[in-house]
């Protein structure tokens, strides 16, 4: 069966990084586009970023551009988000999703598996 298993979350001060990982298994992962989604509490889950099958496209949400990186390791089976300049509205837990789409999409609905989430804290 499909597994999506993130990791990398944690507590960190605004304006410091951190690098989420999500390991797939169970999936030809070189043909899913790959995202990233979060969810905070009280509100909806949202899109983040996302990626093509083979890395060359990547979209971000308005609110992450400039700050966060999405790539991956097809030869790893690996998804990656590397997160800059956090701020405390960044908090929230972090899913990676997979989509077996022709093309990126932002919503969540699009993607057929997901993680169980990472929590990320940023303390102001």
């Amino acid at each position: 069966q499909v597994q999506l298993a993130e990791s990398g979350g944690g507590l960190v001060q605004a304006g410091g990084s951190l690098r989420l990982s999500c390991g797939a298994s169970g999936l030809t992962f070189s043909s899913y586009v790959m995202g990233w989604f979060r969810q905070a509490p009280g509100k909806e889950r949202e899109f983040v970023a996302a990626i093509s099958w083979g890395g060359s496209s990547t979209h971000y949400a308005e609110s992450v551009k400039g700050r966060f990186t999405i790539s991956r390791d097809n030869t790893k089976n690996t998804l990656y988000l590397q997160m800059n300049s956090l701020k405390p509205e960044d908090t929230a837990v972090y899913y990676c999703a997979a989509s077996n789409k022709w093309e990126i999409f932002t919503t969540a609905a699009e993607y057929a598996y997901w993680g169980l989430g990472t929590q990320v804290t940023v303390s102001s």
